[in-house]
């Protein structure tokens, strides 16, 4: 009987695949055709398919010049061809890129997909995404505003990324870019780029420590954006089925003053996951859209980015990165390692209270070493294996895998 369920539950695959798969890079026409078959149908279904590889990876492909990014790339650029390399070794079937500059016209992507991941880079097998999502960010947008309040709007170079919505030195600078095997759903997806700061309830509004006034004026903090690059919420049509990819870069907690403010923003950034995924009413928590309410008890999600907060070190707020590892709806779950990360850990010789081997990013003799990349599984997923591409020194993989101050986190995902 039970190879007879299997036998259906595979002809019901075929059909539902066969519908999934006449899409394009836009979107797809039948979204959630294995939702649609029987609990336990479905079930086989998914028992029988591949687990799902996700992941994020600060790639540090960006420019401080607008376009930057695209002359690089028309370019052999020794950098893009390491990143390449460290994930045609990874092979995630979903990866974040974080600090990839955004263009319109998608023309960075294009090179990096056509001349990069498409190539064999360094012994590695080519690599071709035929999904991606690309959207704007506030990095670098102007936004007329003196939000550094230095009492004036900058119009140039530093004192222009500093008033800008997000830092940055042009429009798109550290933008995002989501890669693909799976149909994305993009008519259902969600960003959070335009959510005002002050929308958010008991928002951590930064205030001067000596006077004990807030930092920005009334009309100012009205106006502020949560989000310094963006929050996205992508469907993924994956063979466990729908799976959320809740993608994001927090702003670093560092690069101001007592006031903490980016430290504050950071902290409510990634408070923005925990509220989203709590399945409390949220009517202040309202999409680019204007669709208010966070994600479905039911969804299954992935939540990936370089956080910029390690649960116990640096310069973080205290417990902002486990208000989302705590959450009733993150799956808890050892948290990936590398050889790679504890050997540099140690060369630095830095205390640490945390476990260096699970340490993603690498910021030199002062800073050293700390965990600040995440890829979170939601529960309603199991996770079959994990890791962080940092290899120790003598390992072959050592020479390209330092393009980046950021090594890439991966998890093979099953849906239970």
């Amino acid at each position: 009987m039970n190879r007879i369920v299997r036998m259906i539950a595979l002809a019901a695959l075929v059909l539902a695949c066969a519908a999934c798969l006449r899409v394009n890079v836009e979107g797809t026409p039948d979204p959630r055709a294995l939702e649609r078959l029987p609990d336990e149908m479905a079930r086989v279904v998914r028992e029988a398919m591949p687990p799902v590889r996700f992941a994020t990876y600060n790639t540090s492909l960006y420019s401080d010049e607008d376009g930057g990014l695209v002359r690089r790339l028309q370019g052999d650029d020794a950098d893009a061809r390491k990143i390449a390399a460290v994930l045609q070794r990874v092979r995630p079937d979903v990866v974040l890129l974080n600090e990839f500059d955004f263009d319109a016209e998608g023309r960075a992507a294009d090179l990096f997909q056509r001349q990069y991941l498409g190539i064999g880079q360094l012994g590695g097998a080519p690599l071709h995404y035929p999904f991606r999502y690309i959207a704007e960010v506030n990095t670098g947008v102007t936004s007329g505003l003196d939000i550094d309040g230095d009492g004036q709007v900058g119009q140039s170079g530093r004192a222009r990324g500093n008033d800008a919505w997000g830092y940055g030195l042009h429009p798109g600078q550290y933008g995002m870019l989501v890669l693909s095997m799976y149909p994305l759903d993009i008519d259902h997806a969600r960003t959070f780029r335009l959510l005002k700061w002050s929308a958010m309830p008991d928002a951590r509004r930064p205030v001067d420590p000596v006077t004990g006034k807030p930092v920005h004026t009334d009309a100012t903090w009205r106006q502020l954006r949560l989000s310094s690059k963006s929050h996205w919420d992508i469907p993924v049509l994956t063979p466990q089925g729908e799976i959320h990819f809740l993608a994001s870069h927090p702003t670093p907690p560092t690069f101001d003053g007592p006031e903490d403010r980016n430290g504050r923003r950071n902290a409510d950034e990634i408070r923005l996951w925990a509220e989203y995924v709590s399945g409390k009413p949220l009517p202040w928590l309202c999409d680019d859209n204007r669709h208010c309410g966070g994600l479905p008890d039911d969804a299954r999600f992935v939540i990936a980015g370089d956080l910029n907060a390690d649960p116990v070190d640096g310069d973080s707020v205290h417990g902002a990165i486990n208000r989302l590892l705590d959450s009733p709806r993150v799956l808890a779950t050892r948290a990936p390692t590398s050889p790679g990360a504890a050997e540099q850990a140690r060369r630095y010789g830095i205390a640490r209270k945390g476990d260096i081997a699970t340490h993603t990013g690498n910021f030199g003799p002062k800073a050293g070493t700390l965990r600040i990349d995440y890829v979170l599984p939601s529960r309603g997923l199991r996770v079959l294996d994990t890791g962080v591409a940092w290899p120790a020194a003598s390992a072959p993989d050592a020479d390209f895998s330092n393009a980046s101050d950021h090594h890439a986190v991966w998890i093979d995902v099953v849906a239970d």
